[in-house]
């Protein structure tokens, strides 16, 4: 690591030792924002596009003729039998094709097609479409009213399919929190900055020819002083696990692949760490700069730039 005289002078650390001691013993609880929870926007948005199918459906909540009654809305409205599949199918995929394992007990696999996105339809196909919702269980959910309505029951389906994306947003919050910093210091010190950009991107705004250790590599961020370029990357780990190790070693190597050309901060937190320490240290003594939050929140990228 690159000691700085930011260490002593803020931080209190005579040495390395005491920064990595710093480092891990400031490490944040969480990166949780409140949009991590549940992206509204999206969950309405989904449900809009089979909603008004979904109206037509609740005719059948309560229904004892239930079968009789569900015929006769596809005769009378065959592309209600697309909006079904999005009732019990849940992984994100939107799939409306499914070639479903329906006996396996004589030590042979039999499968039948079941095809939900047919304009026109079959009494055949509404047979096979009465077949799937009954042995997915939604039949007896709408029959004995335990769905008391489909359009609030989809919101409620959607919400806990938007836990997908949490992943997602927990590093995009990380990325965001390091985002009000950098943003910060580039417009009180008027630096140039880049957020979430390629070689080809950085060497048409800013003209720097960047090195690339894999071809679909973005940087967080990049930020030009008019005489050299940082390149920034941002993480934050709250558990263990593999993935951290791995984290440390390409970060290691990618300080390697720069080769002293562009001055690399790697920006990580989160108490994952602390259970993580060895490969994290050894990258933390191989390359220059890896700070967390909280030497964020002293002022270190001030003094990395004045």
């Amino acid at each position: 690591m690159k000691y700085m005289s930011f260490y002593s002078d803020v931080l209190r650390c005579k040495d390395n030792e005491d920064v990595f001691t710093f480092l891990i013993a400031n490490l944040k609880p969480s990166n949780m924002l409140w949009s991590y929870f549940v992206n509204w926007d999206k969950v309405l948005r989904n449900t809009q596009h089979v909603e008004l199918a979904l109206n037509n459906l609740n005719y059948l909540i309560g229904k004892d003729d239930f079968d009789n009654e569900l015929r006769f809305l596809l005769i009378e409205n065959p592309k209600l039998a697309k909006a079904l599949p999005a009732l019990v199918v849940r992984d994100g995929s939107n799939k409306k094709k499914f070639k479903i394992l329906v006996d396996y007990h004589n030590k042979k696999l039999v499968y039948e097609d079941y095809d939900f996105t047919k304009d026109k339809i079959t009494d055949a196909d509404i047979e096979k479409y009465l077949t799937f919702i009954k042995e997915t269980g939604l039949k007896d959910m709408l029959v004995n009213r335990k769905i008391k309505n489909l359009v609030d029951y989809m919101i409620g389906v959607e919400a806990g399919l938007d836990s997908n994306g949490r992943k997602n947003r927990g590093g995009h919050a990380m990325e965001d929190i390091v985002g009000a910093f950098i943003m910060d210091l580039c417009s009180k010190k008027n630096l140039r900055y880049l957020k979430e950009s390629n070689a080809a991107k950085i060497k048409k705004e800013f003209g720097y020819d960047v090195p690339v250790d894999k071809s679909s590599r973005r940087y967080d961020y990049v930020i030009d002083n008019g005489k050299e370029l940082f390149i920034v990357e941002t993480n934050f780990y709250g558990g263990g696990g593999s993935k951290l190790k791995s984290t440390a070693g390409e970060y290691r190597n990618l300080f390697d692949v720069f080769d002293g050309k562009f001055k690399f901060i790697w920006i990580t937190d989160g108490l994952g760490w602390r259970n993580t320490k060895r490969p994290l240290r050894e990258t933390f003594d191989y390359s220059d700069y890896i700070f967390n939050l909280a030497m964020l929140e002293n002022g270190i990228l001030g003094y990395l730039f004045q």
